[in-house]
């Protein structure tokens, strides 16, 4: 009997989690910072389903597809790839929401981890 009840208490909080999510779906702008300090507008299209995340990321490279997107509670995380010089490069974002903010920390890639905040385009 226990075994049912701690079934039944576990199920309902995923699903509790996954309406409580944050709804991250449509357009994101952010001031990134590059190489030598230069800022760069980054544009995030979200689309988001319980705790699943999917989308792109588009800035000068054009659109990326971003993949393994996380959203728990105001928590966010995804992954992208990008090509440089012949070489992929893998990016890891992880992110917390704030209204209509995301602060995002990005690590990977060829350089230092960078944070940025991301606000929520009209």
């Amino acid at each position: 009997m226990s075994r049912k009840i701690l079934w039944l208490t576990l199920t309902l909080l995923t699903f509790t989690l996954a309406l409580w999510s944050a709804d991250l779906s449509g357009k994101w702008t952010a001031q990134v910072p590059g190489r030598n300090g230069n800022m760069r507008e980054v544009t995030f299209t979200f689309k988001a389903d319980g705790g699943n995340l999917t989308g792109t990321m588009s800035g000068r490279n054009g659109d990326i597809q971003i993949a393994d997107g996380k959203i728990a509670a105001d928590d966010v995380s995804f992954t992208v790839t990008q090509e440089f010089g012949g070489n992929s490069v893998k990016q890891s974002f992880t992110g917390k929401v704030a209204g209509s903010e995301i602060k995002f920390k990005r690590e990977g890639g060829q350089g230092e981890p960078i944070e940025f905040v991301a606000k929520r385009a009209n």
